[in-house]
């Protein structure tokens, strides 16, 4: 089914978000592995899987709409230094997402492309989930203190 040009293009553009987010997980995961935060590097190996996901069904989508999925474009990457550090940039990232998913699905109402439409929102509920758990994370740093909140992250 031919798509329209400019949902396409938006979709490629959702597809490097995607492909930026896991690459950015994964830095992030290894550095809390390689800390001794072991329950910090599953929470986000498991972001990074689930960003891989998303990347693989917007790459089918592209395909459906007999597009071309353009993998090889990548936007900034942001690697914290620190957890807080990370967590700031996961959560700059996950806020940009979801920006540019509701503006996609904004698009396909346009467009008519009710289908994509849907496909889109599924995977928005997703970045709102995401948001939600770094958010969850953000809380609680502040409510027990940075120190206190790594020594739980620990394998025990």
């Amino acid at each position: 089914m031919k798509g329209n040009a400019n949902v396409i293009d938006a979709l490629n553009g959702l597809l490097a978000g995607e492909l930026t987010a896991i690459n950015q997980y994964i830095v992030h995961a290894e550095m809390c592995e390689d800390w001794g935060y072991a329950k910090l590097h599953s929470h986000f190996e498991k972001r990074a899987i689930q960003e891989m996901r998303h990347a693989e069904k917007l790459i089918g989508r592209i395909l459906f709409l007999e597009g071309t999925p353009k993998v090889s474009q990548l936007e900034k990457i942001n690697i914290g230094q620190d957890v807080p550090g990370q967590l700031a940039f996961d959560h700059a990232a996950e806020e940009d997402t979801i920006k540019r998913y509701n503006a996609a699905i904004a698009l396909c109402m346009e467009s008519l492309d009710n289908a994509t439409k849907s496909f889109l929102q599924e995977i928005l509920n997703d970045e709102d989930v995401h948001i939600d758990g770094i958010e969850e994370l953000q809380d609680q740093v502040k409510q027990m203190g940075l120190e206190i909140f790594l020594s739980t992250q620990m394998e025990k």
